[in-house]
């Protein structure tokens, strides 16, 4: 954790930080915008899989959710990585994917991140492609949803990023 980060701590995502990480993504100007009671779901049942940065006095400012998918336990499918526009800049989305991992790690055995990116976004490109150099993986890509499989009008692809192998500690 660098010191511009020393103030922060990432902890789970609880219901009551719904609201926010709502807010957070919203103003990203980036992600697609799910529904308000999906980011109250998410907390509640993926906090595990989750993670949230907390000023000192308790207030989200970033946030990562994902899950570990059902068809492969051992990959986490990273859903959103978004952080307040105030606390940009300063390393918090990769200390955040970070701790998520790292806290996962501790838990299960997971050797395999994956996330999906629409072409052009190059701070989530960035953000992937060092996290996978940091961790010393591979990376490779592929179209997981074309175009045409988008049902509510024009849509860029979802390209698939998968980062493996790991070697994350295992210590369960």
């Amino acid at each position: 954790m660098t010191a511009a980060q020393a103030d922060l701590l990432i902890d789970r995502p609880s219901v009551t930080d719904g609201a926010v990480l709502w807010r957070i993504a919203k103003e990203s100007g980036s992600l697609d915008l799910n529904s308000s009671y999906s980011y109250l779901l998410w907390c509640r049942d993926f906090a595990g899989t989750s993670a949230v940065a907390r000023t000192d006095d308790g207030e989200p400012v970033g946030f990562v959710t994902g899950y570990v998918r059902p068809a492969d336990p051992r990959t986490l499918l990273v859903w959103q990585v978004a952080v307040d526009a105030a606390y940009r800049g300063r390393g918090l989305a990769a200390a955040l994917l970070d701790g998520l991992t790292a806290r996962l790690a501790a838990e299960r055995p997971i050797t395999a991140v994956e996330t999906t990116i629409t072409p052009g976004n190059t701070a989530s490109e960035r953000l992937f492609t060092s996290y996978a150099a940091r961790h010393g993986a591979r990376v490779s890509r592929r179209v997981l949803f074309g175009t045409g499989l988008f049902p509510d009008g024009p849509h860029d692809p979802e390209v698939l990023y998968r980062i493996g192998p790991l070697s994350l500690p295992h210590t369960r």
